[in-house]
């Protein structure tokens, strides 16, 4: 069976206060967390810059500093976002600090996400039946994804394909078809949990109906991630079937696996993971061979990265 790649999603926007105080802010943490990942069985790290608050920060040169810390110390595959911190911007500023990034090979990403469609994202306050925002759109009309398409593939990146419902799916084939999107692609399945309703619930039901919907005849790698909710149940039918993982504390908090009153931190999530894939007769993938299965091409030499390094 095919290797399991495992992404660290490290931070998003989660805040400690909500219940973690391992989530990285500052570059310098970010890169530590990379260190930790990569030795439990991380293949790829996701990050979202953030101030030493927790704020968002979409400054190119913030997330650059970031990738060149992470890029010295290891080998592991990076991941930046877009951000919809940056929704009122078109969509040239939005890609622009991954395009700057990928003119130097030293902070150059290897990955830039394309959510393929336009969702609410707003939070649900089920015991108060309320919503907490009501305006908060992550807006991705088609004109942008095809733009961000032409820019990720001229930078020499993979491109992160996201589905938040089967219709994010079906464009995935629509953008295949027109010869937008390279195979294989790697495309991840966001399901949400708890407060957030804009993806499929993380239930079997939820994955299955996007699997149902892949495009047919079409070599596609999937992940699977839980946005707001726990992805342990999901995990060993996931891997069973060959799909891959992304899961980490910017997700969820994972609360549930602390020990007297000690909260998990990422890299302690990546072994557990790295643990049931073991379990079930499926190895973990290193960087490289993350590379080799998804078709990618190396973006540079990686500075200081580990010869030894194992996963």
């Amino acid at each position: 069976m095919r290797k399991l790649i495992i992404e660290a999603r490290v931070n998003e926007y989660m805040m400690r206060e909500q219940g973690n105080p391992n989530v990285p802010y500052t570059p310098e943490e970010i890169a530590r967390d990379a260190v930790a990942c990569r030795e439990a069985g991380a293949a790829i790290l996701h990050f979202h810059a953030r101030r030493p608050d927790g704020s968002p920060d979409h400054a190119a040169e913030s997330y650059a500093e970031a990738v060149r810390l992470i890029r010295e110390h290891s080998d592991i595959l990076v991941h930046p976002t877009l951000g919809y911190v940056t929704l009122d911007a078109g969509p040239e500023a939005r890609v622009a600090h991954i395009l700057e990034m990928a003119q130097h090979p030293e902070r150059a990403p290897h990955f830039a996400p394309m959510d393929m469609g336009s969702v609410n994202v707003d939070r649900y306050n089920a015991q108060a039946r309320r919503f907490e925002t009501q305006e908060l759109v992550y807006r991705n009309s088609t004109g942008t994804l095809m733009h961000f398409a032409d820019a990720i593939r001229g930078a020499g990146l993979k491109p992160y394909l996201v589905s938040w419902t089967i219709g994010f799916t079906r464009y995935v084939g629509a953008f295949m078809d027109m010869g937008l999107l390279e195979e294989p692609g790697y495309l991840c399945f966001c399901l949400t949990d708890n407060t957030f309703l804009g993806g499929h619930p993380g239930t079997l039901r939820g994955l299955q109906a996007h699997l149902d919907f892949l495009p047919e005849g079409r070599r596609i790698e999937w992940t699977v991630v839980n946005f707001g909710g726990n992805l342990f149940s999901l995990a060993a039918p996931i891997i069973a079937q060959g799909g891959h993982i992304s899961i980490g504390l910017g997700d969820y908090t994972y609360h549930e696996l602390g020990g007297g009153g000690a909260m998990p931190t990422n890299a302690e999530i990546i072994r557990r993971v790295a643990g049931i894939a073991r379990e079930l007769g499926r190895e973990v993938a290193t960087p490289d061979e993350a590379k080799a299965i998804l078709g990618m091409k190396n973006p540079g030499p990686v500075a200081g990265a580990p010869t030894g390094a194992k996963a």
